[in-house]
């Protein structure tokens, strides 16, 4: 197979495709033509292609995908500008605990954080494909054991767990939390918005973030936190 027509074919699948593509599923465009190694050797030279643009090809979770590069989000803001997402204190201390501690029970979290969890909050998580139950621990009761899913690597612009922001001194022990909810506010700042992403996918997104609202029913809950004012800033 000629390799500049099979590039050119990747390129396009890669473009027009609405989620990350995994290597499996580019194996079919070329009906297994091509083998993995050939695939990661176009999609490095795809790479290289698009180096000097404000597109990018990336690999995440899930697959490889095109997306805008940091310095671009400035430009594309003002297309279609609205309020940033905003996340609770108590959900991203949740989030953060799942992602650094996983897998934990909401027991575990409890623990950590030194108040209930309503269970709604809980529900946030998993309604935005961020936590799921992966199973459960063998002890009284049997509570479902959380964690992370792959949605929520891709939204991160992640490959892995271990590509978070390391945690100084390691994780955090019961009780001090705060290095953990340090390093899922670094990983939330990181991903763009995906180049073939139709404004109003995007828009839509936003909104779906936006509105987690503080939980009425914890007894911490605090004013809500904006990416725009991640990293150590608040509102």
């Amino acid at each position: 197979m000629n390799m500049a027509h099979a590039k050119r074919v990747l390129e396009t699948a890669l473009i027009c495709s609405q989620q990350p593509l995994p290597l499996r599923d580019m194996r079919v465009l070329f009906n297994d033509a091509l083998g993995a190694d050939t695939l990661k050797t176009l999609l490095e030279d795809l790479t290289n292609d698009w180096s000097g643009r404000g597109v990018e090809l990336v690999c995440v979770a899930s697959g490889w995908r095109f997306q805008s590069r940091p310095e671009m989000r400035e430009y594309l803001d003002r297309l279609h500008p609205e309020k940033p997402p905003r996340y609770t204190r108590a959900t991203l201390e949740t989030l953060a605990i799942i992602a650094y501690r996983q897998p934990v029970t909401r027991g575990d979290m409890e623990d950590i954080r030194g108040v209930t969890i309503n269970s709604l909050l809980i529900k946030q998580l998993e309604d935005r494909g961020w936590v799921e139950v992966i199973g459960h621990r063998e002890t009284a009761g049997r509570p479902a054991l959380y964690a992370t899913t792959r949605q929520f690597l891709d939204d991160l612009g992640l490959q892995r767990l271990d590509q978070l922001p390391s945690l100084e001194g390691g994780v955090a022990q019961e009780g001090a939390f705060g290095d953990l909810t340090h390093g899922v506010e670094e990983a939330l700042a990181l991903p763009e918005l995906v180049a073939d992403m139709p404004i109003e996918a995007s828009s839509q997104m936003d909104m779906q973030l936006d509105s987690a609202q503080p939980d009425p029913m914890q007894p911490d809950s605090e004013p809500p936190i904006s990416l725009s004012t991640m990293n150590g800033s608040t509102e």
